[in-house]
């Protein structure tokens, strides 16, 4: 192999090889689900490639301690739609990424791809609490009163 072939294929394969693992660690994802609960923190961070960060408290049931969800959001109408859920119970659709191996593409390894507005929130089985729109109409009210006693 002359010298000309051999530097032209290394350089080939040094610049194929990493053009080929970015589309591949873009367009995989390792998982992806939905995860519930109020965004609390949303904003555009970054020194050279601004990403939309954001923190999600959940909770599993009243009174216990949230869980937070880190996300990124690449997508700006995502985004936007994740700013006008600040302190509204949504659930977010997210793909987790592994092997991007830099924070310029986001501080986290989950991405959200949608949002979703929560109706209502399951208290206890058969019981819900509706959430959000003040004007809705609020879930059946349960009686635990004792019931008075029958006189004949």
């Amino acid at each position: 192999m002359t010298r000309g072939k051999f530097l032209f294929w290394t350089l080939a394969v040094l610049i194929v090889a990493p053009v080929a693992y970015f589309l591949f660690v873009f367009n995989w994802s390792y998982a992806d689900g939905e995860r519930a609960g109020w965004v609390q923190k949303f904003s555009s961070k970054g020194w050279l490639c601004k990403t939309w960060e954001g923190e999600m408290a959940m909770v599993s049931l009243p009174g216990s301690t949230p869980e937070k969800f880190y996300f990124t959001v690449w997508d700006e109408k995502v985004a936007e739609e994740v700013s006008k859920s600040i302190g509204k119970r949504v659930s977010l659709h997210y793909e987790q990424k592994v092997g991007i191996p830099t924070s310029c593409f986001g501080e986290t390894r989950y991405y959200v791809k949608g949002v979703q507005a929560v109706k209502e929130i399951p208290v206890l089985p058969g019981v819900v609490m509706p959430t959000g729109d003040p004007t809705a109409p609020a879930a059946p009210a349960h009686n635990t009163a004792p019931a008075a006693p029958v006189q004949k």
